[in-house]
């Protein structure tokens, strides 16, 4: 009979989060960083992980989440003294690729889309559908512009330039991001930062991944065959998946539809 040796060595773990979906505040995206704080405090502190590995699967949103998420997966890898590695499946793409530039190493599938460094604003206009039915739009303010990018009123030419100048600033810390992070990796490319998008190969050979790979055999390659994984990821409540908000999870649902449709996916 076999018995146990209290001193063997174990297997290496590692903690594998799942960041998979729209980025938005709220309850409008399934990423944001107030529902994936407790997930990611458990990944990097739970039985001291040798990596945490991030499966990836986003096409985007909101860039003060992407951020926000991706500062706090630095700072507990720096905390922890954990590596941390990035595995897009279908998309990483805007904030999704901002997410896979906080690991130390990012892998691909040679179809996943990679890249989309850019900032964009959609809406709709609705002013002259209104004034057809004979409906007026009424608005009082205190302050020039405080009925900014007003739907139901005409395009405003300055409304229209203030904007683009809000989206060139994101868009500018969102380079300097990616470059901070991707410092001696980048290949001079004119649509690098044009929000152009890369497939697989491509993507590695202007430098925006390392490696095309799979998480499961590029860590047991790293670690083991006998590596262990521990994974995590945002759980809905009861409440929410059983519809109790089914308006705002429908109409959610039809917004993250629309980015990743954007990416053929």
């Amino acid at each position: 009979m076999k018995r146990l040796n209290p001193f063997a060595k174990k297997p290496p773990v590692v903690a594998v989060v799942r960041l998979q979906g729209m980025i938005a505040a709220g309850n409008r995206g399934q990423l944001n960083d107030a529902s994936l704080a407790p997930v990611l405090e458990r990944a990097f502190a739970k039985g001291k992980p040798a990596a945490v590995a991030l499966q990836i699967n986003s096409p985007g949103g909101s860039p003060v989440q992407s951020s926000l998420i991706g500062s706090r997966i630095r700072r507990l890898a720096a905390e922890k003294g954990i590596p941390v590695l990035a595995f897009v499946e279908d998309v990483a793409a805007s904030g999704g690729y901002w997410l896979a530039t906080a690991a130390d190493e990012i892998y691909a599938d040679e179809s996943s889309v990679v890249g989309s460094i850019g900032v964009i604003s959609a809406g709709f206009g609705a002013n002259v559908l209104l004034s057809r039915q004979g409906v007026e739009r009424r608005v009082y303010t205190a302050g020039e512009s405080k009925s900014m990018l007003d739907p139901f009123k005409p395009e405003n030419p300055e409304d229209v330039a203030r904007l683009k100048r809000m989206l060139t600033q994101i868009h500018d810390t969102f380079i300097t991001h990616v470059k901070s992070r991707r410092a001696g990796k980048l290949q001079e490319d004119p649509e690098l930062f044009s929000g152009e998008i890369w497939i697989g190969a491509k993507a590695k050979e202007v430098g925006l991944i390392d490696e095309i790979g799979h998480l499961v055999p590029v860590l047991k390659d790293r670690f083991g065959e006998k590596v262990k994984f521990r994974r995590y990821g945002v759980k809905r409540s009861m409440w929410q998946r059983f519809g109790a908000s089914f308006a705002q999870d429908a109409l959610a649902g039809v917004e993250e539809r629309a980015l990743y449709a954007r990416f053929g996916l």
